[in-house]
Order: C-alpha cells, then sequence, then structure tokens
C-alpha cells in the first residue's frame, strides 16, 4: 500500500530510505508549528505535544502506515533531533 506524508521541514530522505514507495511532500508550516500528517490523519503537532518528533518515530509511523491506519506519535523531545 502507498503512503502519503506530509511533513513539514526536512524528514523526507529519512523516510525514503525505510519506505521508498512512500509519497513524501514537504511544506512551510505556520510558525512555530511542526506537524505531520499520514494518508490525511495528523500523527504529530508540535503545537500539541510541545516538542519536535524523534525521526525514528516518523519513521515508523509510515512503515506501520502501509498496513493499515496510522498512529498518532506519543514521543517528542524539546529539542530539535531531526537530522
Amino acid at each position: 500500500m502507498v503512503v502519503t506524508v506530509r511533513v513539514e521541514y526536512c524528514l523526507k530522505r529519512a523516510i525514503i530510505a525505510k519506505v521508498p514507495d512512500a509519497v513524501v511532500n514537504g511544506t512551510v508550516g505556520r510558525r512555530s508549528c511542526f506537524e505531520i500528517e499520514i494518508d490525511g490523519h495528523l500523527v504529530f503537532s508540535k503545537l500539541e505535544m510541545g516538542g519536535f518528533p524523534y525521526e525514528a518515530d516518523v519513521v515508523a509511523a509510515v512503515f506501520q502506515a502501509q498496513n493499515g491506519k496510522p498512529e498518532k506519535l506519543t514521543r517528542s523531545s524539546k529539542e530539535c533531533v531531526i537530522s
């Protein structure tokens, strides 16, 4: 199943490396906002979580979404941990 991901900033390389069939669209978000949608479902919002997602969690969520509805990410870091 092809997964469509909308991310703000720069996670495309990490996602494509693990899920090559994913369609990843990067966008510029609102100021102080970092949101990730997978197949139209909001799975992460910096405004809700108070921090940034872990790159490994984002990649895992995209991978899991190939087999069903994506799950919300539950961990965040105050520091940007995205490489």
